[in-house]
């Protein structure tokens, strides 16, 4: 399996396209559309659509039995506007291929075709293109589908481009890779009052003013180990923008995050105590629900042998670089179901940090990870 010159071209095409046309978890309509266009030419062997909502599975079927090894790659954008003079930059205000989305999915997309060129001696390979990954959803959704049971992998394996790590070279470890995370939102309700008689009222300022550092101080970072925690205050709202109201309403949002699921279970119990603790004592009423949900993302270190292997007959080199992350990753639920890995591709030491208005997905990455998947496919499936 291999892509030539004008493959490539092909693909940085694609890559480009996708990146005009970014949209949100959950709404990737346009985008699965396009994935499934250019997968039409490499005649799979069956195509499942609308998997977890917009996802698309291809399979190519090998001659003889085997495994099936399943490699995912994401289709959804992130709502920030693009800073970017380049031709390809997003058409679509206030959204932005801005994780690099679109780049994992044009190597996909150069798998689907050196397969539909040569499919697998034997077993299945099936190329996920799954949505809703930033708002932690899509996976869930994907493994939830009835139709998933239909593909289920005995091995999966993803990638994620990593700025901040030298172009090209790779961070791969055992273990937990992702930290767990999830938002909390708080909604605290009162009593309005006029403004110059607040004491009639039941305001929620001051148990706002509370909140704020006492959840922080539930988890403060430091070493990302079983014990790390950290919650981040990223959202907070009183009342409405009216000089004569004292408020009765507010709002905090945060994020909780743990190296662990287990870990993430006791900071929920944690932060609900101490929210629902300042509300009684102040009399407040209080909503609390939870969205974003991810859960921890660990590496088996039996497919954490094969993306090696792969890698070393690749020359592309890797070590186990500043891993595990704080970021969170959906892929987690893959590996509760066969042993998964995933692999962080280098974009470049001083390039654009994940999520920035300025980050855009290097093209020159798109070949090395195609080298990566195609050659774990060739020495799993022939």
């Amino acid at each position: 399996m291999v892509l030539t010159n004008e493959d490539m071209v092909d693909l940085v095409a694609f890559r480009r396209k996708l990146h005009r046309m970014p949209e949100l978890s959950r709404e990737e309509v346009q985008t699965a559309g396009s994935v499934r266009a250019f997968l039409a030419p490499t005649r799979p062997d069956r195509i499942i659509s609308g998997l977890g909502g917009h996802g698309i599975a291809a399979v190519y079927e090998g001659r003889e039995p085997g495994p099936t090894i399943l490699i995912r790659s994401e289709l959804d954008g992130l709502p920030i506007e693009e800073i970017s003079d380049a031709p390809h930059r997003s058409a679509t205000p206030g959204k932005g291929h801005l994780c690099g989305h679109d780049g994992h999915t044009a190597i996909l997309a150069g798998l689907a075709r050196a397969l539909g060129r040569q499919r697998p001696q034997r077993g299945r390979a099936v190329l996920l293109f799954q949505p809703a990954e930033e708002d932690g959803s899509g996976a869930a959704a994907v493994v939830a589908d009835p139709r998933f049971r239909e593909i289920s992998p005995d091995f999966s394996f993803a990638l994620h481009n990593l700025p901040g790590l030298p172009f090209g070279h790779v961070a791969l470890a055992e273990g937990p890779v992702n930290c767990a995370s999830r938002g909390m939102r708080i909604v605290l309700n009162g009593k309005t009052a006029h403004a110059s008689m607040p004491e009639t009222g039941l305001s929620p300022v001051p148990v706002v003013a509370e909140l704020m550092p006492a959840l922080t101080a539930l988890g403060h970072g430091g070493p990302l180990d079983n014990d790390f925690a950290m919650v981040t205050v990223t959202h907070v709202k009183i009342g409405e923008p009216a000089f004569g109201v004292a408020p009765a309403r507010a709002e905090i949002w945060a994020t909780l995050r743990t190296m662990t699921d287990a870990g993430m279970e006791d900071l929920c119990v944690s932060a609900e105590h101490l929210v629902l603790s300042a509300a009684r004592n102040r009399g407040l009423s209080v909503e609390i629900s939870h969205d974003d949900i991810f859960q921890h993302c660990e590496n088996a270190p039996e497919a954490v042998a094969h993306l090696r292997r792969a890698l070393d007959e690749e020359g592309v080199p890797h070590d186990e670089g500043e891993l595990p992350l704080r970021a969170s990753e959906d892929f987690g639920r893959f590996g509760q179901r066969a042993p998964a890995a995933m692999f962080f591709l280098g974009a470049g030491k001083d390039y654009p940090s994940l999520h920035n208005p300025d980050y855009d997905f290097p093209d020159d990455l798109i070949g090395i990870g195609a080298r990566v998947f195609m050659r774990t496919l060739r020495n799993l499936l022939g």
